[in-house]
């Protein structure tokens, strides 16, 4: 099942995510339904804020990004309940975008490696350490869950300048090859 994308303006995407309880039912056809919503949207990773869930798991596939960083070949994981424990190295620039965004793209500053723990979709608990753009996203998709976006890494003067196109996205004014949920319209 393909979930359409819940976009800027749900207060939703501002929220702290809550944890998924043990008994969960019908956890991994819901992972399996947001890796086929991040696929059918051209995403590398995708919250479940995302979806119009506030549920604290996301799901990563940076295994396109292979012939840059051969160790992200068949990196795809769900992440649930996750805790970044470390954020650590330099700070380091990347263009990122945003499913939630649509026709937004930015430059973010974010750490190099990461620390985290989680449940896999069997609910087995991992503590890894990552590096790179697998870092990177991970960070990301973490932000959503914590009711954050990639825009609020951005200085004020540059949150300003995009105003109108964040506005637009409230209202359904974007391009998106994805089906999408303006605020207040689910």
């Amino acid at each position: 099942m393909i979930y359409p994308i819940t976009v800027y303006g749900d207060p939703l995407l501002r929220k702290v995510a809550q944890p998924i309880d043990k008994d969960f039912e019908g956890l991994n056809e819901f992972i399996e339904n947001m890796f086929e919503t991040m696929y059918h949207s051209d995403g590398v990773g995708l919250a479940a804020p995302q979806i119009g869930k506030s549920l604290r798991v996301f799901v990563v596939d940076a295994s396109s990004a292979a012939d840059e960083e051969p160790e992200l070949e068949g990196f795809k994981k769900a992440f649930i309940n996750p805790e970044i424990l470390e954020r650590t190295g330099d700070e380091w620039v990347m263009n990122e975008g945003c499913l939630s965004l649509p026709e937004i793209r930015e430059d973010v500053s974010r750490p190099e490696h990461v620390k985290i723990k989680y449940l896999d979709e069997n609910l087995e608990e991992h503590i890894e350490e990552y590096g790179g753009f697998a870092a990177r996203v991970i960070q990301h998709e973490y932000d959503h869950l914590d009711g954050k976006l990639l825009i609020d890494h951005l200085n004020p003067l540059r949150k300003r300048l995009l105003k109108g196109k964040l506005t637009a996205i409230t209202k359904g004014k974007v391009r998106t090859s994805y089906r999408i949920v303006l605020p207040g319209k689910k």
